[in-house]
C-alpha cells in the first residue's frame, strides 16, 4: 500500500537547496573572518580609517590591480608578496625582529614607523558628524623599540618641525609637501639607503644596504650596486615618516604617488601580493577548525565530504515511488484477529497448549448441534456423541478416541493430523 507524499518535490527540492545556500555562506563568513568584528578601531593599520591609519593605501593599491590582504593570522606571515608592517608603539621588539629575520628570503618587506599618539575623536571636535575610528591626534614620538631590532641597525629617530624648503620631501624622482612640518619623523642609520628625504636632507626613508641584489632600489636611490653577496634576499625598508603612507597622507596627489612608487620599487616592479599585517596591531586570529578544513591538505576530505553528502541527498530524490504506507500490526475484522492469534502461536512453537481447548470446543459445538442437554458433564457428553457418530456414519473411531489422541499428542505433525481428523468427524456428523 502507498500514498502520495505530504510535500510537492519540487517545494521540497527548493528548500533543501536555499538551506544548503544558506549553510555554505555561514561557513564561508566564518571561514574568511567576517564574524570577527571590525578593525576600523583607531589604530594606525590598514584596517584603521583615522588619520593614523592605512586603509587608504591598502584601498588605493587594490583599486590599481594588486592583490591585497588584511592578515590577522600569524601564519600569513611566511607567505610570498610584499610584507608591509604598521607596528604600534607598543609593539615587542622581539616580534618585530623574528618576523624581519624570517621573511629575508621569502619576500620583500616594508616597515612602517608608528609616529602619531592618537584616540577616539571626542564628539566635541566633531560637531556630532564624525564616524566610527575617526580618531584625535594628541601628539607625536617616536616609537620606544626603534634602537632594539638589529636587522635594521642602530636606528636614531628624530622628530622635529620643518620650515620653507625643509617641509618638502624628495624622492624616486618627485617632490611634495610634507603632510605635517610640526612633527616630521626621520631616521639616520649607517645601515640604510636613503631613498626619500626632506629640505634639510633627513632620511624619510630608506633601505637595509645588506649586500643583496636590488637593482631598481639602487638605480633610485642613485648609488652604485655593491658586489652582491645573496641573490636570494628580498629587500627591507623602512618608513619613518607614516604620514607619506597613512590616510593623513593619502589626502595629497602628489604622496599618494609617491606611496605606489614606493610599493613598485619594493617589489622591484613586479606586481606581487601585497599583505598588511594586523598581528602586531592586537588583531591577531589564531585559525579555527572550519578555515582548516577549507585548506591543504585537508581540502581533499572536505571536497569528498561535500561530494558524499550531495550523492546522498540526490539519491534520496530519485528513490522509486512515493513512501509505502506502513500496515497495522493488527488487522480489523475476526478472520486478522484468529490469523494475529495464530501466528502469535505459531511464533511461541506452543501447539500442545491448545490442543485440550480445541477438543473441548469441537464437543461443545456437537453437543449444541446434536440438541443435547444442557448441563452434562464431559464424559457423557462424550458418550453420547460417540453413540450419534457410531448410528450415523461409518468412522472407524469415535469422537471420544479422536479427542483423547489429540490431548495425548506433543509433537506438530500429530497435533496437525489429530485436530484435522476431529474437524472431518465433526463436518460428518453436522451434514
Amino acid at each position: 500500500m502507498s500514498s502520495a507524499g505530504p510535500f510537492n518535490p519540487k517545494a521540497a527540492i527548493g528548500v533543501v537547496l536555499f538551506g544548503a545556500v544558506l549553510f555554505v555562506v555561514l561557513l564561508w563568513m566564518i571561514g574568511s573572518g567576517m564574524t570577527g568584528g571590525s578593525t576600523n578601531d583607531g589604530g594606525n593599520h590598514a584596517g584603521g580609517k583615522g588619520l593614523n591609519g592605512f586603509a587608504a593605501l591598502a584601498d588605493l593599491l587594490e583599486r590599481r590591480g594588486y592583490a591585497v590582504s588584511r592578515s590577522r593570522s600569524e601564519g600569513r606571515l611566511d607567505d610570498p608578496g610584499l610584507l608591509v608592517l604598521t607596528p604600534p608603539h607598543g609593539a615587542e621588539a622581539k616580534d618585530i625582529e623574528e618576523i624581519i629575520t624570517k621573511r629575508r628570503n621569502i619576500g620583500p618587506t616594508m616597515l612602517v614607523m608608528p609616529k602619531w599618539q592618537a584616540m577616539a575623536a571626542p564628539p566635541a571636535l566633531t560637531q556630532g558628524k564624525g564616524r566610527k575610528g575617526w580618531v584625535y591626534l594628541a601628539g607625536a614620538s617616536p616609537p620606544p623599540w626603534a634602537a632594539s631590532i638589529p636587522s635594521v641597525g642602530n636606528l636614531d629617530m628624530k622628530l622635529g618641525e620643518r620650515h620653507g624648503e625643509g617641509a618638502i620631501w624628495h624622492g624616486l624622482g618627485s617632490s611634495g609637501p610634507l603632510a605635517d612640518p610640526k612633527a616630521v619623523q626621520s631616521i639616520a642609520s649607517g645601515a640604510l639607503v636613503g631613498l626619500v628625504r626632506d629640505g634639510n636632507g633627513e632620511m624619510l626613508v630608506g633601505f637595509v644596504d645588506d649586500h643583496g641584489t636590488y637593482p631598481m632600489l639602487d638605480d633610485l636611490a642613485e648609488v652604485t650596486p655593491g658586489e652582491a653577496d645573496d641573490d636570494d634576499l628580498f629587500p627591507l625598508i623602512v618608513v619613518a615618516e607614516p604620514d607619506l603612507l597613512d590616510n593623513y597622507g593619502m589626502a595629497d596627489r602628489d604622496r599618494a604617488r609617491l606611496a605606489i612608487d614606493l610599493i613598485n620599487a619594493a617589489t622591484e616592479g613586479r606586481r606581487v601580493p601585497v599583505i598588511f599585517d594586523l598581528t602586531l596591531n592586537g588583531l591577531g586570529r589564531s585559525a579555527n577548525l572550519l578555515s582548516l578544513a577549507f585548506t591543504p591538505p585537508f581540502l581533499a576530505a572536505t571536497l569528498c565530504l561535500l561530494i558524499a553528502a550531495i550523492a546522498i541527498g540526490w539519491r534520496a530524490f530519485l528513490r522509486f515511488g512515493p513512501p509505502r504506507t506502513a500496515s497495522r500490526a493488527i488487522a480489523f475484522g475476526k478472520q486478522a484477529l484468529i490469523s494475529n492469534s495464530a501466528g502469535l502461536i505459531r511464533r511461541t512453537r506452543r501447539f500442545h497448549l491448545i490442543a485440550g481447548p480445541y477438543a473441548d470446543h469441537v464437543r461443545e459445538r456437537l453437543a449444541r448441534a446434536l440438541a443435547l442437554p444442557r448441563g452434562l458433564d464431559a464424559a457423557s457428553a462424550e458418550k453420547l456423541i460417540d453413540r450419534a457418530v457410531a448410528g450415523r456414519t461409518k468412522a472407524e473411531n469415535t469422537f471420544s478416541v479422536l479427542a483423547a489422541r489429540l490431548r495425548a499428542a506433543r509433537r506438530e505433525s500429530d497435533i496437525v493430523r489429530a485436530a484435522q481428523d476431529l474437524h472431518s468427524l465433526e463436518r460428518t456428523l453436522i451434514q
